[in-house]
């Protein structure tokens, strides 16, 4: 914000001091000090106010003269808007919305909001300040939002570094400290404000001294003739520097200066200094033009040869080495090898170097022609280095596949020989191991008896474990043939015959094993169940015992304990029979078995026989038991029941005979649900004894023991019953009777009570007062009509409940009597209501009517007043307000009609039902008819009247627009004779003067159609013709002039546009190089490959747009010449004194720009070494790492692969070595071209050297190692086979490291040498 960045009050205090100032009165006339110094302090606020508009009106004009436009008196020049608007658009060089045309204040208003919510949008606070502030001319407010805008576009823009590179804190602060540091060094000058400091002008004088010390002799002024400095700074500064002079000597040489007014003068100061030292500095670094490079035609010839060689050497190699005929022998395949690797270490590294000068040739071609601003070079067809790089891919490619050809090659054939040897020392072991086998399991001796049977499933079971074992080593025979049929052996027929004899003696050896193995499980099955049935015959002997026991039980609970414990023996024969049957199953499938039978199938019938006969005699004994058990509970059980039954009937009649029927209704509700409770549970007890006879009757038809003494129960049982049943009906009929007569009293209360209440409702003598209260009263009453209908039923229904009831009841004569009252009373209140509702509905049509015209009556009469009161004004405003005036009158009339239209309605369908006061609503209607027929008359000829007057006033604002608008354009056009102090100015008031003859050419259609609107204005309203006609002849007036001064204007634009246009030029030119040079000059080093090629593609780019710039330097020295007429102007003395020093300028930048270019290059080229020495280091690396986690396998196998793996290893390791010689030769390179970075070239060359012994020492070494433990490990592996004692690996910290034999004992040593065959393990049974 611009209050907050210069520590500044930019918003004055809110009160309005708009009056004229009056100098005080003499102070001596008050007595009293405190009003004495009231006044003085609102004298000088008043002298402030003064000296600040003054200021701010000059600074405003200053810049206005831009945009031809002026200000008279700063407070109402800007309530307008207008001139604000042009200020802004001025000071931020932006476009603000177009200013609203018209002279009415919201006009105003809107204008000044729109030059307010641009100062928002640019972040401006504005405290207290408001639109309305400024249209009424607020002088406070006015100088504050003046002094917020120079604070923002003037001020804030400045910052000033101390000496320790430090910002100040404000711009306020930044401008007093470039006062500070300006005028350092000046006697009696000491700036510490903006106030008292520069009362004496000599501070003023010390800053154009320091600039322009030929304007101001500084030693001849004195601190006490200020009035003479002030006048002589101000007075040079508006003749020589051209700043407008803001103050005058008295507004500064006084006691307390106008802070404000002199930062908004300083500020001009800074300006104009400020672009005078940047034009200063921009002149003393022009340069020279770079001489064009002479070596680029012989680099050229030079790129074409080698590049022809190289490319010649690529084609002839690719087609030796894509040559795929290999030896058909291992000594010849490795002379081949041999011969490759000599071709990629010692012939390819140097091509490759070569094609690396190439690329650095190619780029240093670029860079040159680049730097003169030549077309690049383009190699012919061919022999460009994408071309190179596509046939050099080629030649790795076909490299590539020569070397892992002959890789492969050699591999197969070592391959082949090793599994030959091995196949045949195996297949011997495993024949004799697969006969000796054949003829053990040939043999059956399995026993007699489970245990005898299960010791030889163990046995079996060892010899399977043994021959599964055996399976690998089986398979590794196949694999070992299958492998060299695949590679092709030359001996693969008699491989594959030993191959599948011993694949079909295997298919033997399971095959049997199969077998016997089927044979052993059946017989250990039908042991098993054998074993079995032994302990289900035992069982079943255990259960007979216990059925045959003669306990029945001697009451019920023993009865039930006794059948649950049967139960139990139940469920156990139950899960034993399915045991029986499966086991009679299972024996009797070996029985059926065709083939081997490990059993006589006569022994096993016989078996299943017996077991199923005992278990068939167990069943039978059980079913009885159950019998006779289920009996005895049947009989014990009726008589328990017949028991409780009899308790029941008992408790019952003492509970009835103890009961009456109630004194009320509630008394003989409760007694009818406890009844209706009984009742439910004297039919379930009826179910429940019902269900006990049966039983009875079952058990005496059985004729059991016990059966004496069943009938007469039974008989005493159902004569109790039916006594019971007698008495409960008598009881509940005496209930229901007692129910319905104290239900029929109480409905018919509730009936009487309610009659009563509704017909005191619908006899009221209330109507209601208004139309409100009458609509209620007839709501409610259409409800209470509604009860009352609703209850018609139910007082019709009393005579049917009185002849429902019991005899002694219904004949009562207060039961008739009541009955009687009911139907009397319910007719009374029927018929009032009809009545009553006819009263509501009258009363209520009268009250709506009534107050629908009275609403009506009271808007006619303020309309009608309104009418008859009010006189057509003569003003525009005023007439537009009565115009927006009458269209809402319209809307309010289209409504009040629709309610006078419903009002006659409403009066007629009265009149035509008779009502009985017909003759007062007619009279009221045609009443209300006769007063809004007078309001229509009265409204239609207002609005004919504000017509006429609007259509003049309308033409007299357009012609008053129109002379304001021509009179504007004539001043603009004025005022651009001296706003040509720039170069953006003069261009800027060429185009407001196009912008201005466009306008003039679209403003004549204009004037011709007021012209002819007035004419019939006039024709029209003859009393007003010379009204109409006398504004048009004062704009054909100010038309004559401003087309006259348009002419006058464009020859003086014409020749101060070509001057600042050249000035324009040189300023664009100085800034451009003062960049230009600061980029050519830098001494940034590049730390990474991708950096150096972007420092070298900005520097080349930077090249290019020098040359871009050479047109504007010959155009530069041509204008100097022009400029070297005009001696007698200071400012062109001062311009040619820069151009004089443009060709030692522009020199030294083509060179800074060549010195620069030869340092990128070395930089880049370095960095592509660094780039190849960082992917050998990362090589080398890994190959450190694979060397140092290497261990030594402990089978043959094993050792077999890690050698080939080693061996692959060490060709990559060979490659990679190429790849360090080519390194090292390009590193050479760069130290014999004395590169910048050499010190680093060496030492990355001495640490990749290094690296690289160091690894192929190491994979020498290990080689020598796994030679030496192939070796060992074959050794061991003989010693298994021949069944020699196992001898354990070393471990891995003994293996010797160096060559020689292992260190072999004596006596395995001659074991080894006599190669005796592999002697096969006995089976393990």
């Amino acid at each position: 914000m611009a209050a907050e960045l210069d520590n500044v009050d930019s918003a004055p205090p809110p009160n309005n001091n708009n009056g004229p100032w009056d100098p005080p009165p003499d102070p001596r006339a008050w007595g009293d000090p405190k009003i004495f110094e009231c006044s003085r302090i609102k004298a000088l606020a008043d002298e402030r106010d003064a000296v600040q508009k003054k200021t701010f009106t000059k600074w405003v004009n200053a810049h206005l003269a831009r945009a031809a436009c002026r200000v008279g008196d700063l407070y109402s020049d800007l309530r307008d808007g207008f001139v604000l608007t042009r200020l802004l658009e001025v000071l931020s060089g932006e476009t603000l919305p177009r200013p609203t045309r018209g002279r009415m204040r919201i006009h105003s208003l809107e204008n000044v909001d729109k030059a307010l919510q641009f100062l928002k949008e640019q972040r401006v606070h504005l405290e207290n300040v408001g639109s309305h502030d400024i249209v009424d001319g607020n002088h406070r407010l006015t100088l504050g939002l003046i002094w917020t805008i120079i604070l923002r576009f003037q001020i804030q823009v400045i910052k000033i570094k101390t000496e320790d590179n430090r910002e100040t804190r404000s711009a306020k602060d930044a401008l007093l400290l470039w006062c500070q540091m300006k005028t350092a060094g000046y006697p009696e000058v000491n700036i510490q404000n903006f106030t008292t400091s520069w009362r004496d002008g000599l501070a003023f004088n010390a800053l154009i001294h320091r600039h322009r010390p030929d304007l101001i002799d500084f030693h001849k002024l004195t601190k006490s003739n200020a009035t003479y400095n002030l006048q002589q700074a101000f007075n040079t500064a508006e003749q020589h520097l051209g700043l407008s002079k803001l103050l005058d000597p008295e507004d500064v040489n006084m006691e307390d200066p106008d802070e404000k007014s002199i930062i908004t003068y300083v500020v001009s100061f800074y300006h104009y200094f400020s672009k005078m030292k940047a034009l200063a500095v921009e002149g003393k670094r022009i340069g020279k033009v770079l001489d064009q490079v002479m070596e680029i035609a012989a680099i050229t010839a030079r790129y074409e040869a080698l590049a022809a060689e190289l490319l010649a050497w690529i084609h002839h190699t690719i087609t030796i080495i894509t040559n795929q005929k290999f030896a058909n022998s291992l000594s010849g395949v490795q002379q081949q090898l041999q011969a490759f690797t000599a071709f990629c270490t010692l012939e390819k590294p140097v091509k490759f170097q070569e094609k690396g000068n190439l690329e650095v040739l190619l780029f240093t071609i670029q860079s040159k022609l680049r730097a003169t601003n030549r077309k690049l070079y383009v190699p012919s067809e061919g022999k460009s280095i994408s071309d190179i790089n596509k046939a050099w891919t080629c030649l790795e490619k076909a490299e590539h596949e020569r070397e892992v050809a002959l890789r492969n090659e050699l591999i197969r054939q070592e391959k082949l020989e090793l599994l030959a040897q091995r196949f045949d020392h195996k297949a011997v072991m495993r024949e004799t191991w697969l006969n000796e086998n054949q003829r053990l399991v040939s043999q059956d001796n399995f026993g007699y008896d489970l245990p005898a049977v299960e010791a030889a499933m163990k046995k079996h079971e060892a010899i399977e474990a043994d021959i599964s074992s055996y399976q690998e080593r089986i398979q590794v025979v196949v694999e070992l043939a299958l492998e060299m049929e695949a590679e092709g052996y030359y001996d693969t027929r008699r491989i594959g015959a030993q191959k599948d004899n011993i694949l079909r003696q295997w298919a033997l050896l399971t095959e049997l094993v199969r077998a016997r193995r089927a044979r052993l499980e059946q017989n250990l099955a039908l042991q098993k169940i054998f074993q079995e049935m032994v302990y289900m015959i035992d069982w079943m002997e255990e259960m007979q015992v216990l059925l045959l026991s003669k306990d029945l039980g001697k009451h019920l609970l023993e009865v039930e304990d006794l059948l649950q414990k049967h139960g139990l023996l139940e469920a156990d024969i139950s899960a034993q029979t399915e045991r029986v049957q499966a086991l009679n199953a299972a024996a009797l499938k070996f029985s059926e078995l065709e083939g081997y039978q490990p059993c006589d199938p006569q022994i096993i019938c016989n078996r299943v026989n017996h077991v199923q006969t005992c278990l068939e005699e167990l069943e039978e004994l059980a079913a009885k038991r159950r019998k006779e058990l289920e009996d005895s509970r049947q009989l014990w059980t009726f008589f328990q029941e017949m028991e409780e039954a009899e308790a029941w009937i008992r408790e019952k009649e003492k509970i009835l005979a103890a009961k009456s029927c109630g004194r009320d209704l509630s008394s003989v509700v409760a007694l009818t649900t406890k009844h209706k409770s009984m009742l439910g549970e004297l039919g379930n007890r009826r179910a429940l004894l019902h269900q006990t006879m049966k039983k009875g009757e079952k058990i005496l038809a059985k004729k059991s023991f016990g059966s004496a003494g069943i009938q007469e129960k039974m008989r005493e049982v159902c004569l109790r019953w039916k006594k019971l049943e007698e008495v409960t009906g008598l009881h509940q009929q005496r209930l229901e009777d007692a129910l319905n007569f104290f239900q029929f009293s109480a409905e018919t209360d509730d009936l009487v009570a309610w009659l009563q209440d509704t017909y005191r409702i619908v006899s009221s003598d209330d109507f209601g007062h208004d139309d409100y209260s009458s609509r209620a009263l007839l709501r409610k009453h259409r409800a209470v009509v509604d009860e009352v209908e609703k209850h018609r039923g139910a007082v019709a229904s009393l005579r049917r409940q009185l002849a429902l009831l019991a005899p002694g009841h219904r004949q009562g004569v207060d039961v008739q009597i009541r009955v009687v009252e009911v139907e009397q009373l319910y007719g009374e209140v029927a018929e009032v209501a009809v009545l009553r509702t006819q009263w509501l509905q009258d009363a209520l049509a009268v009250y709506r009517m009534f107050s629908e015209v009275h609403a009506c009556e009271v808007w006619l009469d303020e309309k009608e007043q309104w009418l008859e009161k009010m006189d057509v004004p003569e003003e525009l405003d005023e007439v537009e307000v009565v115009q927006h005036r009458f269209e809402s009158l319209d809307q309010e009339m289209n409504s009040v009609m629709g309610r006078i239209l419903d009002v006659n309605q409403v009066v007629q369908q009265l009149v035509d039902g008779g009502h009985p006061s017909s003759d007062e609503v007619r009279s009221c209607q045609d009443h209300l008819n006769s007063r809004w027929n007078r309001v229509v008359e009265l409204v239609e000829n207002k609005k004919n009247q504000l017509s006429s007057v609007l259509k003049i006033q309308n033409f007299l604002l357009e012609c008053g627009e129109m002379k304001a608008q021509v009179r504007e354009k004539r001043k603009a056009i004025e005022a651009t004779r001296s706003g040509g102090g720039d170069l953006g100015g003069v261009l800027a008031l060429q185009r407001r003067l196009s912008t201005m003859e466009a306008a003039l050419v679209a403003l004549e259609p204009r004037l011709l159609e007021l012209q002819r609107e007035g004419e019939a204005l006039a024709a029209a309203h003859p009393g007003r013709a010379l009204d109409v006609l006398l504004p048009f002849e004062e704009i054909g007036r100010e038309w004559d002039d401003l087309k006259e001064t348009l002419r006058g204007c464009e020859d003086t634009l014409a020749v101060a546009g070509r001057l600042q246009r050249f000035i324009q030029d040189l300023d664009d030119f100085l800034a451009w190089l003062v960049k230009t040079q600061a980029a050519a000059g830098s001494r940034e080093v590049p730390d990474s490959l991708a950096e150096a090629e972007r420092l070298l593609d900005v520097h080349v780019a930077l090249k290019e747009e020098i040359n871009g710039r050479e047109e504007d330097y010959a155009k530069l020295q041509a204008a100097s010449e022009l400029l070297a007429l005009e001696e007698a102007d200071a400012a062109h003395a001062a311009l040619q004194q820069w151009l004089h020093k443009l060709d030692a300028g522009w020199g030294e930048l083509l060179r800074s720009w060549e010195s620069r270019r030869e340092a990128l290059a070395q930089s880049h080229v370095f960095q592509l070494f660094l780039r190849d020495v960082q992917q050998c280091q990362s090589c080398l690396c890994q190959q450190e790492t694979t060397l140092a986690h290497a261990e030594l396998p402990d089978t043959v196998e094993g050792v077999t692969k890690a050698l080939k793996r080693h061996r692959d290893f060490t060709t990559t390791l060979e490659l990679n070595l190429q790849k360090v010689q080519q390194v090292l030769q390009a590193g050479d390179s760069l130290r014999r071209q004395r590169n910048l970075h050499g010190e680093r070239v060496a030492e990355a060359m001495d640490g990749l050297r290094d690296r690289s012994q160091r690894n192929h020492q190491l994979a020498q070494e290990w080689t020598r190692r796994l030679q030496d433990h192939l070796e060992l490990q074959r050794f061991l592996q003989d010693c298994r086979e021949v069944g020699a004692p196992e001898i354990p690996n070393p471990p891995k910290s003994q293996i010797p490291p160096k060559s020689g034999n292992p260190q072999i004992p004596p006596k395995i040593r001659d074991a080894q040498n006599a190669k005796s065959p592999e002697i096969p393990n006995p089976p393990k049974i």
